[in-house]
């Protein structure tokens, strides 16, 4: 009898400490370290969240950049279903995906000239991946250029000013946040005084 009441003081024991006591304390060091990142690293615009840094999403217009595809399940970027296709390389279904995808965005950016990246034909292992590489920016560039109004230049420029440099220089690759870049690209409309898309 001893044995069990002993055994249920130290599970209980463990459950507040590691259930209840652990969490809030590494929550109450995280909001006054990194507040930002806590709270969901939001991005707020005219005092409304617009999204989240952290995760994609489903840009349907053709004056937006577009985000690598999402495999979720319901809808693309669904943050409550994470996952990818689990599609093998072998899978009919997934060179079939691959096909179509290519056709639609060759179909979409007639004037890029460069070869089509790979992170604009395949999902992110998440589905919810915000970022896209360098070279996929660049492909879509001539496109935005094209229904914005805007120089090939001046898109190219902001791609580079939106470009995340990769961790201590050398952790991974450089990447474009699909939000952010899209984000800016409204804000250089604006400061240009172009009409409205």
């Amino acid at each position: 009898m001893n044995m069990l009441r002993s055994s249920i003081v130290v599970l209980a024991l463990l459950a507040i400490i590691t259930g209840v006591a652990y969490p809030l304390f590494v929550t109450g060091i995280a909001n006054v370290l990194f507040p930002w990142q806590a709270k969901g690293s939001l991005i707020e615009q005219d005092n409304r969240v617009v999204g989240s840094v952290l995760i994609g999403q489903n840009y349907q217009s053709e004056n937006y950049f577009l985000g690598r595809p999402s495999a979720t399940a319901d809808h693309p970027y669904n943050a409550l279903a994470s996952g990818a296709s689990n599609l093998a390389v072998s899978n009919p279904e997934l060179n079939e995906a691959f096909s179509q995808r290519s056709q639609q965005l060759r179909a979409q950016n007639p004037d890029a000239t460069s070869i089509l990246p790979v992170d604009l034909l395949t999902s992110s292992a998440s589905g919810l991946d915000p970022d896209i590489s360098v070279s996929a920016a660049l492909y879509q560039a001539p496109r935005i250029a094209k229904n914005r109004q805007l120089s090939l230049k001046d898109v190219e420029s902001l791609i580079a000013i939106q470009t995340q440099k990769p961790l201590f220089g050398f952790i991974g690759e450089p990447v474009v946040n699909v939000l952010q870049l899209n984000m800016a690209l409204d804000e250089l409309k604006q400061q240009l005084n172009l009409p409205a898309h």
